[in-house]
């Protein structure tokens, strides 16, 4: 019978709930009773055995009172005639064996020394009673029994009648449970076809066909109510059921289509704003690791201008790797004003012609600080004749700069670092970053152009950085049409970059370098509106070495109150002022007469288009983007005395 249970059927359940209800109250009935029995067990024991001890104690009192020991013996003794009682033994008042008994051919452990408490105990499988000799009122010893203890004995034969008792309960309790079942697993078993029919064939016009057994002969068809109690009830309501998901079922699947079209409208907008954020967090960090490259030389060149101020020559080699450095800067603070342009993750290049040899010597001045303080030996190898590429000078600066540095960081001090560059037979440049550092697993180096991945990636590492560099460098060489691998050894054994690029077969002629000029001889009276005093004071100084006359001013109240007593030519006004903001200032300057003929001139850290749009509304004639150099300040002097119309120069 049990064998035709299938374990996940409702019928095997109620019959495992009937036994399990069953097993449980056995159970605890079962062992209720055997600690009941075996409390009671023990409490008989000590009641007996104390019973004897007294009788022992009793009888015995006079013996220790007249210190006859052949009476105490003989009192012993007569323990015979109880076998579960195996040794015993009087102690006098001090505490020494006055008489002992032992059963003949029984294993009993040596006499206590002393006596022990007045009390029973178990020790061993063994129970022993200590009782005291009392006579007039006086303790004059203590009586010793010890006793075979069958508790085990006991616990075994009894488990073994509830253990018969219980399996013989639970098969009546099975054989009962399986006929009372079937009253209500029947409906349910057809209420479960006919659910499997309908999931597999989608026919909602199926019925449970129930009979109730109060009602012999009533079968159910599809029109027809059970009427049965609980279970009929339960098959009416399935029925209905049925009946009712039958005519939402059309309204059901269209509505599924609708959801599905606006779920995948969703979900296309979801991953649309998921990739704008990741292109967020990569421009950020990309952004932050090309703004420091420049930093190493812009100090370096610091520190040679102050240690060695009278140097004219150094002083003038240190200004232009300041002034290389300062304009890449600004190159890369100029990436910020195309912002649909960095959210789509695209960065631009400037293609012009380039010399192998002046990109290699840009992208020196940024790592070789690093490189030294890392205590590294460079070695550069180039080729002898100039070969030319069209692409971005910083741009290509800054990949090798990315790849040097990246070496550097990862080499142990005191390394080895090799740039090669080679035409090969296939007419494209290339060059070769080597280093004798960690190297890269194999592993490894599918991933390492991926954003945020680094070599060495542990917790104990002593290398910086965020891990953009070669991701950066190897999307601006494919910018310039040109790959970026990476190939080592593994583990230990260093690595190698090569960037491959076109060759530029024809060089065109390099158009002359426009000289730094003073705006022509004359001279205007300039005004200068600006809260970075460090800015504003030393352009002012600049200007005032070339003949202008300069009025500076810190912020929009003392520009509005200086100006008209100043008559300025010309009015260099930051935005962001405080007291009075640049638009603000602009227009209350338009609206004095003096000022008609004086020309404004926006200067700000905001470059975008709706930015050039508020200043040309506010009456400024250009729009200068932080950092101004003072060739930006001296063309737009220039302009205004060939007549030349004021241009927007962000």
């Amino acid at each position: 019978m049990l064998s035709r249970l299938r374990s996940d059927s409702v019928r095997a359940k109620l019959v495992a709930m009937a036994l399990a209800t069953t097993f449980a109250a056995l159970v605890t009935t079962s062992v209720s009773m055997l600690v009941y029995d075996l409390t009671t067990f023990q409490q008989n024991w000590v009641d007996d055995l104390t019973t004897q001890a007294e009788i022992v104690a009793t009888v015995s009192a006079p013996a220790v009172g007249f210190n006859d020991h052949a009476a105490a013996r003989q009192n012993l003794a007569l323990l015979r005639v109880r076998p579960q009682i195996q040794q015993g033994a009087i102690y006098d008042a001090g505490g020494a064996v006055f008489a002992n008994y032992a059963q003949a051919g029984a294993d009993v452990p040596p006499l206590p020394a002393r006596p022990g408490r007045p009390g029973h105990a178990i020790e061993g499988g063994r129970m022993v009673v200590y009782h005291p000799i009392v006579e007039n009122g006086e303790r004059v010893g203590t009586v010793y029994l010890s006793a075979r203890y069958r508790l085990l004995d006991r616990l075994a034969s009894y488990a073994t009648i509830l253990g018969v008792v219980t399996l013989a309960s639970l098969l009546l309790a099975a054989l009962v449970a399986n006929r009372l079942q079937q009253a209500i697993t029947r409906p349910l078993r057809a209420i479960t076809d006919v659910a499997r029919a309908v999931v597999q064939r989608r026919d909602f016009s199926l019925r449970v066909k129930y009979e109730d057994d109060a009602r012999s002969g009533g079968n159910g068809g599809p029109g027809q109510r059970a009427h049965g109690g609980e279970i009929g009830t339960l098959v009416d309501a399935f029925n209905d059921m049925l009946a009712e998901i039958g005519r939402r079922a059309s309204a059901l699947q269209e509505a599924n289509l609708t959801l599905e079209r606006e779920m995948a409208v969703r979900q296309g907008a979801e991953r649309a704003l998921l990739l704008a954020d990741r292109r967020k967090d990569e421009f950020l960090a990309t952004l932050a690791h090309e703004l420091r490259n420049p930093l190493a030389p812009i100090r370096t060149g610091l520190d040679i201008m102050r240690l060695n101020g009278g140097d004219p020559g150094a002083s003038l080699r240190a200004r232009g790797v300041m002034e290389r450095q300062l304009k890449q800067m600004v190159r890369l603070v100029d990436d910020l004003l195309d912002v649909s342009r960095i959210n789509t993750g695209k960065l631009t290049i400037r293609r012009e012609s380039l010399e192998l040899q002046a990109v290699v010597a840009n992208a020196l001045e940024i790592a070789r600080p690093y490189i030294d303080a890392q205590g590294h030996e460079l070695t550069v190898e180039l080729p002898a004749p100039p070969v030319h590429v069209l692409g971005d000078a910083t741009r290509l600066a800054q990949v090798l700069s990315n790849l040097l540095n990246n070496a550097a960081r990862y080499t142990p001090h005191g390394g080895h670092i090799g740039l090669w560059a080679g035409v090969g037979d296939d007419g494209r440049l290339r060059i070769r970053v080597t280093d004798d550092g960690i190297g890269i697993s194999p592993a490894m180096l599918g991933e390492i152009f991926e954003m945020f991945v680094q070599a060495d990636a542990s917790l104990e590492r002593t290398t910086q950085g965020l891990g953009v560099g070669l991701s950066l460098a190897r999307r601006l060489v494919e910018l310039h049409e040109g790959t970026l691998e990476a190939a080592s050894d593994g583990p230990g054994k260093g690595s190698t970059f090569t960037v491959t690029l076109p060759v530029l077969s024809q060089v065109p002629n390099a158009a002359p370098r426009a000289s730094l000029g003073h705006g022509g001889d004359r001279v205007y009276r300039i005004l200068l509106v600006d809260d970075n005093e460090d800015f504003v004071n030393a352009i002012g100084g600049l200007l005032r070495t070339m003949g202008h006359t300069v009025h500076v001013c810190h912020d929009g109240p003392q520009g509005l109150a200086d100006a008209e007593g100043f008559a300025p030519d010309f009015a260099f006004l930051d935005i962001g002022l405080p007291g009075l903001n640049g638009y603000d200032l602009a227009r209350a300057l338009r609206a004095i007469p003096s000022l008609a003929r004086t020309v404004l001139v926006a200067v700000t850290g905001w470059g975008q288009q709706k930015d050039r749009d508020l200043a040309f509304e506010a009456g400024f004639e250009a729009h200068l983007v932080k950092p101004v150099s003072v060739e930006q300040i001296l063309a737009i002097l220039a302009g205004h005395r060939e007549g030349v119309a004021v241009a927007d120069r962000g």
